[in-house]
């Protein structure tokens, strides 16, 4: 069974940059597609990046530029750089799995695909 832990959230300032990191359990980890979400308090739970197993990636237009998602298949885990981070940006982050691999394009990836959730960490902006 995969099981999916996030760190890294923290209070930062807006224009700051942080690293989220995701570290997963699972024999077949490489095979994996994994994403990042966000929900903030009142919205839901909405897509922010992905990358498949074949390394390609896939982001929300509203990160677009600003966030990179990336793995290390050695240590079975998936980062979230995220920089000149903004007020909006504030939200509960969670990393998600799919164990099946299911796409080689993350872009064909949506929220239904992903079956594992990690419990979240919390970033916080300051204006």
């Amino acid at each position: 069974q995969v099981q999916l832990v996030e760190s890294g959230g923290g209070l930062v300032q807006a224009g700051d940059s942080l690293r989220l990191s995701c570290a997963a359990s699972g024999r077949t980890f490489s095979t994996y597609g994994m994403g990042w979400f966000r929900q903030a308090p009142g919205k839901e739970r909405e897509f922010v990046a992905a990358i498949s197993r074949s390394e390609s990636t896939y982001y929300a237009d509203s990160v677009k530029g600003r966030f990179t998602i990336s793995r290390d298949n050695a240590k079975k885990m998936v980062y979230l750089q995220m920089s000149s981070l903004k007020p909006e940006d504030a939200a509960v982050y969670y990393c998600a799995a799919d164990s099946l691999g299911k796409y080689y394009h993350a872009s064909s990836y949506r929220r239904s695909d992903f079956g594992t959730w990690g419990q979240g960490t919390q970033v916080t902006i300051s204006s």
